[in-house]
């Protein structure tokens, strides 16, 4: 790729991360007035709109629920769902930026998981970028010396929705073809979504569905660039930009929210992005491709390279 395509890649990149940051901004406004299942079933739905676009050439309908491994597609359906309520729940109840720097540590989960279930070799480095990463969480969390939330639970189960996801699209490989996956995800939430939303649905307000537009929609646009980041610049490139929703988390909690960051938030945001941003440069160094940390992985599949994961037992 040319040094032009690259750039070009990376600013898609970066207006695909500020779109999910926006996205997630909305679906705050809703302050818990409906249930998250609610909130993420009918993002979902409105979702659908961008879901002609994201389909590459060759792509069939039929393609979105065929799969060369079904136990791999059920796993990413029943994450993707989990996933989803559990980053609604944590953008309800927390901060924006405290949010974002527990599903942060998705790149940590991904790191230990690779060991437990593809059998893969890791050395000093990313075991100590995965330390970091939890200390930078205790910080956050501060254990014993503040209330926790069923926000920072959600933001935690979100991250690691998240990585399994990631782990299902590394072991699936390349012969599945990336909307069966990405599909696999959107149908979860919806079909999960829409039966646990039932017992307390709410007809939202024209307010509430303006937000959840926004949430659908701008996720929707977030994924279609990203593809297209995908197509100009390597996800080695890709894989750093998503830090960029850490200033737009801080710019919406303190415009919008009123939300303030005090400094043990600072330490902790500066080492888990630090923990992400070193497990991202240890995967390119062994040519590992570690999609994006997003909050519901779904653009993992938009950004995964059509090739094999290096199996090369190197200890890093």
């Amino acid at each position: 790729m040319s040094r032009d395509q690259s750039l070009k890649g990376v600013l898609l990149a970066f207006a695909a991360f500020a779109a999910y940051s926006w996205s997630d901004a909305s679906v705050k406004l809703i302050d818990g007035a409906l249930s998250p299942y609610q909130s993420a079933f009918l993002g979902a739905v409105f979702g659908l709109a961008g879901f002609p676009f994201l389909m590459k050439p060759g792509d069939h309908w039929l393609d979105a629920v065929r799969t060369s491994n079904r136990p791999l597609w059920l796993l990413r359906f029943f994450a993707a769902s989990m996933g989803s309520i559990g980053a609604v729940t944590a953008f309800t109840h927390l901060s924006m930026a405290e949010a974002f720097v527990l599903i942060f540590l998705l790149p940590c989960f991904v790191t230990i998981m690779s060991v437990l279930f593809l059998k893969e070799q890791v050395g000093i480095r990313r075991w100590g970028a995965v330390a970091i990463g939890f200390v930078g969480t205790l910080i956050v969390l501060r254990p014993g010396f503040r209330e926790l939330s069923i926000g920072h639970l959600g933001a935690v189960f979100g991250g690691l929705s998240g990585a399994i996801s990631i782990i299902c699209y590394r072991a699936v490989g390349p012969t599945e073809k990336n909307i069966s996956m990405y599909s696999a995800g959107v149908i979860g939430v919806l079909v999960i979504c829409g039966v646990l939303m039932i017992p307390d649905f709410r007809l939202p307000t024209l307010e509430q569905w303006v937000f959840l537009a926004g949430y659908g929609l701008l996720a929707a646009i977030a994924a279609i660039l990203l593809m297209y980041a995908a197509g100009y610049a390597p996800a080695a490139l890709i894989g750093p930009t998503q830090y960029s929703q850490m200033i737009w988390a801080v710019l919406f909690g303190y415009l919008v929210f009123g939300d303030k960051v005090d400094m043990p938030m600072v330490a902790g945001i500066v080492l888990i992005c630090g923990s992400g941003l070193l497990t991202l440069v240890r995967e390119r160094v062994r040519n590992v491709s570690l999609p994006p940390a997003l909050p519901d992985a779904q653009g993992a599949a938009l950004v995964t390279p059509d090739e094999q994961p290096a199996t090369t037992p190197l200890r890093d």
